[in-house]
């Protein structure tokens, strides 16, 4: 281009270096009025004339119609067994998100769905009210990709602005303004003598008046009989709902017994540091009774059956999922913990661990608590001392455990102080007799009361 112009200038004179040049300034002047989202280009591959000056000057736009699109968010897809949820907002019209960033939560009857922000952005509408209800594939929110929300940009224009000045103070006066100092003091006037008939000081309680207001508020908040409503979340309604099943269906009977836990309690103090150093799990008495209890319906298989009402027919496993209750905010949630039977106690610690970790971070989902053939519930981490569980639906059989209490015992004709656990065993018993129910409770005594019973397979 450069020596373009040189042959043009010898060919033309100088005439077409002035024009030139002011060309070149015209479109520095251009390009620096253009704004920061805009850009230029010289179209030089345009034959260019020698008889005119005029350069041809393109303008496009980058990426501001895509940082500026509005996207709609629809809800994800369900698993098949659930078919609708409702909307809890954790964000609101106007606000600033990030990408991946939850929206909203979407609580079915199993489980909480979280909608991520696909990019980040400002969000302009909301389509669904708080607490409405939602299919697979509903439309949610919309997001305006790339923006800001103005009062997140305002913030730091309001922080980098001075503060105004304050006043100046006034001056001081003159010092011929200034009257001489007195060095004596003024006469003090009579006092008249209808002045000390009136009452003393101790007598006028001038915080009386303002207390009484005060005191009136203080009991109407003590006093005060309130209450308040709280709408059901989707996964306590359908808990509610399997419970009451549970009652209406099962014949419910449940049986007792206690577990001396000195000899697990023993194995667990003695390996526990080597345990976690090798495994990186702690080593609980949970991943005993889950292995005892796959122990004891592979010796019960009837306490692991179920009754197919539609058929009228009884189904027997021949394998062992167990399902492990897990208190969290919104509900007791069961994750499964599949093929028990072939699991040692590293293999069981672990998937406790990540289904628990999963649990508190709201992030199970409808898989990992469908099916399930048993299930144990540990009340004894909560304090509970004895107590009847109820059967989890469609299953046949629920254990219950209680906490660890120091309790006088019988052993060799002596008493002793020992480590005592209550197991509880709820059956159905239109399935399971109290013979089968009986036995199964007692064999998880025996194996955990001494676990090398289940190393030796009696």
């Amino acid at each position: 281009m450069l020596s373009h112009s040189r042959c043009l200038t010898r060919k033309f004179g100088r005439s077409f270096s002035v024009i030139h040049q002011g060309s070149n300034a015209l479109a520095r002047r251009s390009t620096a009025a253009l704004p920061a989202s805009h850009s230029i280009t010289l179209n030089n591959h345009v034959k260019s004339d020698p008889r005119s000056s005029v350069f041809q000057i393109q303008y496009f736009r980058t990426s501001v119609a895509h940082r500026d699109e509005v996207v709609t968010v629809k809800t994800p897809a369900f698993a098949e067994s659930v078919t609708e949820g409702d909307v809890r907002w954790e964000k609101a019209v106007g606000d600033s998100v990030s990408e991946d960033e939850v929206v909203c939560e979407i609580e079915t009857d199993k489980t909480s769905v979280q909608v991520p922000s696909p990019a980040s952005g400002v969000i302009v509408e909301l389509l669904v009210p708080d607490g409405g209800k939602v299919e697979g594939g509903t439309a949610l929110f919309t997001l305006r990709k790339g923006a800001v929300a103005p009062k997140a940009a305002e913030a730091p224009e309001a922080a980098a602005a001075p503060p105004p000045p304050s006043a100046a103070p006034p001056p001081p006066p003159p010092p011929s303004a200034v009257g001489p100092i007195p060095t004596t003091m003024p006469p003090v006037p009579p006092v008249p003598a209808h002045a000390m008939d009136t009452k003393p000081v101790s007598a006028i309680k001038l915080t009386a008046a303002p207390a009484a207001p005060a005191a009136q508020a203080d009991g109407a908040t003590k006093g005060a009989r309130t209450e308040s409503r709280v709408k059901m979340n989707r996964m306590r309604l359908r808990i509610a709902q399997r419970l009451k099943e549970a009652q209406n269906t099962c014949a419910m009977l449940t049986t007792f017994n206690e577990v001396d836990m000195s000899n697990l309690s023993e194995l667990r103090k003695t390996y526990k540091d080597a345990f976690l150093k090798k495994h990186n799990v702690k080593l609980g008495f949970m991943s005993a009774f889950v292995k005892a209890a796959a122990y004891a319906l592979a010796d019960q298989p009837s306490v692991n059956a179920v009754i197919d009402d539609t058929t009228k027919e009884i189904v027997y496993r021949d394998y062992v999922d167990i399902s492990v209750a897990v208190a969290t905010p919104k509900g007791l949630v069961v994750p499964v913990i599949r093929s028990v039977e072939g699991m040692n106690f590293t293999d069981i610690e672990k998937a406790i661990n990540l289904m628990g970790e999963k649990a508190r971070k709201n992030e199970l989902a409808v898989e990992d608590m469908d099916g399930g053939t048993f299930t144990i519930s540990n009340g004894g981490v909560f304090g509970s001392m004895f107590g009847t569980p109820i059967i989890n639906p469609p299953q046949s059989a629920i254990l219950g455990m209680h906490g660890i209490f120091d309790r006088p015992v019988a052993i060799g004709g002596k008493v002793e102080i020992r480590p005592m656990m209550y197991v509880a065993l709820t059956y159905d018993h239109r399935l399971i007799d109290g013979r089968e129910a009986v036995t199964f409770l007692r064999k998880i005594k025996s194996v955990v009361e001494d676990p090398r019973m289940m190393l030796l397979d009696m």
